[in-house]
């Protein structure tokens, strides 16, 4: 593996740590926000297979989260926000199967990653593609659910394409703002698709 390659193992350019904070403070800051929805979810409407799915999946995405802080901890974090998308691919559940929206999804995720594979480092290709593939299933499903399912689903993959593009490529300037906004705001809207009709058509 060449030095940069290996540079990005030892300190990736996702990594949300200031130097001057403790490592567990920057851990806090992060987790914060989706713990809160988790604990939203459990209060406002207790119960419920389909809210119970979706708390199992916040509570793996701030594991990743927090997994993200440390660059050694990296494949941790893709096997945490993992399980988070099987948990939502759970939820969003196979009806409407919509089989036309899969393929579509296939080829754009087929074309970008080939656009990184250069330049993702050896141990880390077969993770990002076991990852990327649970990622669009995801996707998939999130869309034929509809409602803010289908925009947070959305977003979730922007954010993800954006990590990936900043970590293993080059900087995408306001990067680090694009992929936190981004991905916050999916998980908001994936947790608010709790009090929706699942059957609510996305305009």
């Amino acid at each position: 593996m060449d030095a940069r390659k290996e540079g990005l193992l030892r300190k990736p350019r996702f990594s949300a740590q200031n130097a001057d904070q403790p490592p567990w403070v920057n851990v806090l800051l992060k987790i914060l926000p989706v713990l809160y929805l988790a604990k939203f979810l459990g209060t406002a409407h207790p119960g419920g297979g389909y809210r119970s799915l979706l708390q199992g999946a916040l509570l793996c995405s701030a594991v990743g989260d927090a997994c993200l802080v440390w660059p050694e901890a990296l494949l941790y974090g893709m096997a945490a926000f993992g399980l988070a998308h099987l948990l939502y691919l759970r939820a969003f559940g196979l009806t409407p199967l919509k089989p036309g929206l899969l393929l579509p999804l296939l080829l754009v995720s087929v074309l970008y990653f080939r656009l990184l594979h250069p330049h993702i480092p050896p141990q880390v290709v077969w993770p990002l593609l076991a990852y990327s593939v649970v990622l669009v299933a995801m996707l998939w499903r999130g869309l034929a659910r509809g409602g803010s399912a289908h925009w947070g689903a959305l977003l979730f993959v922007l954010s993800d394409s954006v990590l990936a593009w900043n970590t293993f490529t080059y900087r995408v300037p306001h990067g680090h703002l694009l992929v936190m906004t981004t991905y916050y705001s999916a998980q908001m809207l994936i947790t608010l698709s709790a009090f929706q009709n699942p059957r609510l058509k996305s305009h």
